[in-house]
């Protein structure tokens, strides 16, 4: 089954997130100066006199609800107030009609749109971080819809057992993807140090993947809006990741082998190394092991070893997973699970994990599976 990149995902769930509303006052900013404040303009056509128009803030895990405009005679509403800061805001009829504006103490925002199918089709003005919005709304969309059709496709070809049919339009999704990811990059370029773009970084982006454009954005963003949630959220994500990045020199592990013996991650420089973090009670980690075991057969004479590092508590359970999954490379534990020295250093969150290392220690690659794996080691151990 294809699997749908986040950035497909992810403008949905915001959306979706509407429909756990929780109503409390609007806010107020004390840093706000006297007279500032917004103004939202709305124009809607097939929406009867009397319709509600909600404005709801983007907070941590919902949208909290702020305020309620009505729709006089002519289509018409306004929404008028402070914010405490500059954030996303969402502008909804119901769940099936929204749209995804940026607000702060000095927007002068008019929204244009039809009440029937206002998510599909709006237009903004006076805000050229709203329109970014919603020019991502749209280009998500249409990203979503072509990965549907490309599913039912791999779906119909898994179905008919045509392998062929399959890995192509694998191909064609992973194309997608990457040009999706490129299209949210680029209109990020364009609103360099604003709030909605630090929320799509840390958003739309995968942060491991792309770790060297998110963190220089990051450094924008701490340079233009230091205080702002969207950076702070941004920098604690990217944090953890910073260690781990491709290019760096990965962090020495010393822990010990099942003879008691300490196995330096160091020890292993002069070859291409590939760093394991995985349990035996992880369910993956052992659907994933017969592919890292059929790349260590084929690669392991020619200068290609692997590191596991267990999350395991219970040493017999460990043992017992090594022998029967054939791993017969390094193994090193403290046995302390979640709490692993290694797994720490790492920020270690979900297994599997891997890193693949360079002869001089500095990580090359991550979350290598399967064919993927061996393709990069052939590439590299040629």
């Amino acid at each position: 089954m294809l699997k749908t990149p986040k950035s497909l995902l992810l403008i949905g769930s915001v959306l979706c997130m509407a429909n756990a509303c929780n109503k409390s006052n609007v806010p107020t900013s004390s840093g706000a100066k006297p007279g500032a404040g917004f103004q939202i303009s709305g124009q809607l056509s097939n929406a009867p006199a009397g319709t509600k128009v909600y404005l709801a803030e983007l907070g941590e895990a919902q949208f909290v609800s702020r305020d309620t405009a009505t729709v006089d005679d002519k289509g018409q509403f306004t929404f008028k107030g402070t914010v405490p800061e500059a954030g996303l805001y969402q502008v909804k009829l119901n769940d099936q009609n929204q749209a995804l504006v940026a607000l702060d103490n000095s927007t002068q925002l008019e929204l244009k749109g039809d009440a029937t199918r206002l998510t599909e089709g709006y237009s903004v003005k006076g805000s050229e971080d709203s329109e970014m919005l919603r020019q991502l709304g749209s280009v998500l969309s249409k990203g979503r819809e072509s990965g549907q059709a490309l599913e039912q496709r791999y779906n119909a070809a898994a179905a008919a057992g045509r392998a062929d049919s399959m890995q192509a339009i694998e191909a064609q999704f992973m194309a997608a993807q990457t040009r999706n990811s490129a299209t949210i990059k680029k209109l990020i370029r364009q609103r360099p140090t604003s709030v909605a773009s630090a929320f799509v970084v840390n958003n739309l982006l995968n942060l491991e993947q792309e770790f060297p454009f998110a963190d220089s954005m990051a450094t924008l963003y701490k340079k233009a809006m230091p205080e702002s949630r969207y950076t702070k959220a941004l920098v604690a994500r990217l944090d953890p990741l910073r260690a781990t990045a491709e290019g760096v020199q990965a962090p020495e592990i010393n822990l010990s082998a099942p003879d008691g013996k300490t196995v330096p991650l160091s020890s292993l420089r002069g070859k291409y190394v590939l760093l394991d973090f995985w349990a035996s009670w992880c369910g993956p980690c052992r659907k994933e092991n017969p592919n890292v075991v059929k790349a260590y057969q084929k690669f392991k004479g020619k200068g290609f070893e692997i590191y596991s590092v267990s999350l395991d508590q219970n040493r017999d359970k460990w043992l017992k997973a090594i022998k029967d999954d054939n791993l017969t490379w390094t193994h090193v534990s403290d046995l302390k699970g979640w709490e692993s020295a290694a797994g720490k250093s790492y920020g270690i969150t979900s297994i599997p994990m891997s890193l693949l290392l360079d002869p001089q220690g500095k990580i090359i690659a991550k979350n290598l599976r399967g064919p993927a794996l061996e393709a990069k080691l052939a590439s590299v151990l040629k």
